[in-house]
């Protein structure tokens, strides 16, 4: 039988090294690659084809919320488990809406990962008591004029690029490091930023930064 086959995505790599031991304790599954930032996490995934992809949400370059986002669009066969500290609402929304199949918080990974991944293994869900409970409130069979109505999440005024241009500045880069970074002319990511600062109503990049980190596309 071929292995179960796991991609980990983190930023810290002392968390890498403890899931990676936790995991080839399992019969018949295997680490087949690591990686520290979410564009790292997309590039891999989408050429290693992993049967599992355990990600955290705060990650620099791109974070892990937009990274499951286009894993799900470039292998959608992939089963993503989002490993994480942050259980706010929107944030658990969000992350199911990008299609994860689990959502685990890091508080509990020494007790529930190995049953949360083998849970995908077996094309199933696993989810904290938190999400479990929105999923039983129907949350998933609602439709997307009634999950509007609710209150649709600020950062989602933004197109996925703008999410991606966002983050970059957040982090401190310039647009010709922004340009360098998404393969854009800098005049094009000149145009973006000034775009975003418009739509979002920001008049410095300390409101920028403010804006990603309420929002979850950056790290406090």
């Amino acid at each position: 039988m071929a292995p179960f086959r796991i991609l980990l995505a983190d930023d810290h790599e002392v968390v890498r090294a403890g899931l990676r031991a936790l995991l080839e304790e399992q019969t018949g599954w295997e680490v087949v690659a690591e990686a520290a930032d979410g564009r790292d996490a997309v590039d891999k995934a989408s050429k290693l084809k992993p049967d599992a992809v355990v990600i955290d949400i705060a990650m620099p370059s791109l974070n892990g919320l937009e990274a499951v986002r286009q894993i799900m669009k470039a292998v959608p066969d992939t089963k993503v488990l989002v490993l994480t500290m942050y259980d706010s609402d929107p944030l658990i929304q969000q992350v199911l809406q990008a299609g994860a199949r689990g959502y685990l918080l890091k508080s509990d990974a020494g007790r529930d990962l190995v049953s949360a991944i083998d849970a995908l293994r077996r094309n199933k869900t696993f989810f904290t008591p938190k999400v479990s409970q929105m999923v039983l409130e129907g949350y998933l069979d609602k439709s997307p004029r009634e999950k509007a109505a609710e209150g649709e999440p600020e950062s989602l005024r933004l197109t996925s690029r703008q999410r991606e241009i966002v983050q970059l500045l957040a982090e401190g880069k310039s647009s010709k490091e922004v340009a360098a970074v998404l393969g854009l002319s800098v005049k094009t990511a000149e145009t973006h930023r000034a775009n975003i600062m418009r739509k979002l109503d920001c008049h410095s990049v300390t409101e920028l930064v403010r804006y990603a980190i309420r929002n979850h596309i950056i790290a406090a």
